[in-house]
């Protein structure tokens, strides 16, 4: 599976490629950058805040932050793709202050524990108007950005050199079967397979 994907870094541009795949994303988000998608070849549906839109070779998308959405192969026929994903330098400004709050510190800090009953007695708020509210601006529950995040600085430290059994243990996973299991879900390659197909551009 990891000949059909391949992850190019620079500093802070990103470019995947896949070629002839037949991978599907299920819901996420991306939650400090825009991505921008350019079909090669094959066609796939994307679902973006729960209305479907279908790309073909020659046509291309835009993803905005923070959006939720997935991605299928159309009928499960291979695809070719480039992604580019660009991180402007803002915040916005709709996102009230206590989520932006916990946005920023779940991404600093993924792999902490999160206490979303005591964050919400601090502020005033029911846990219940703060997951809601997030997920609101953000896409995803806390927990369900927490893990994507995670399983993002997994992707990191990876490319970093450090092996599968240290970035599981680095971002909080409490064993590895676990930390597979999110890490496939989100990113369709397990760590391994991900560490294989990442290449750092000069």
């Amino acid at each position: 599976m990891q000949d059909h994907v391949t992850y190019y870094r620079k500093g802070n541009l990103e470019c995947i490629y896949y070629k002839d795949s037949v991978l599907s994303y299920p819901v996420h988000t991306h939650a400090n950058h825009m991505m921008l998608g350019y079909l090669l070849k094959g066609s796939v549906r994307l679902v973006e805040a729960g209305r479907e839109c279908l790309y073909e070779a020659g046509e291309s998308f835009c993803i905005l932050p923070d959006v939720a959405h997935s991605i299928d192969p159309i009928e499960g026929v291979p695809y070719s793709m480039i992604v580019l994903c660009i991180y402007p330098d803002q915040t916005r400004e709709t996102e009230p202050d206590y989520s932006r709050k916990l946005k920023e510190l779940i991404s600093d800090m993924p792999e902490s524990e999160l206490l979303i009953e005591t964050m919400a007695s601090e502020i005033g708020v029911s846990p219940y108007h703060m997951i809601r509210q997030f997920k609101n601006v953000c896409g995803l529950t806390p927990h369900q950005f927490q893990i994507q995040c995670r399983v993002r600085k997994a992707q990191r430290l990876l490319e970093e050199g450090k092996s599968v059994t240290e970035a599981a243990f680095a971002t909080g996973f409490c064993d590895q079967s676990h930390f597979d299991r999110c890490f496939r879900k989100l990113v369709q390659l397990t760590p391994k397979e991900y560490k294989q197909s990442f290449t750092r551009l000069p």
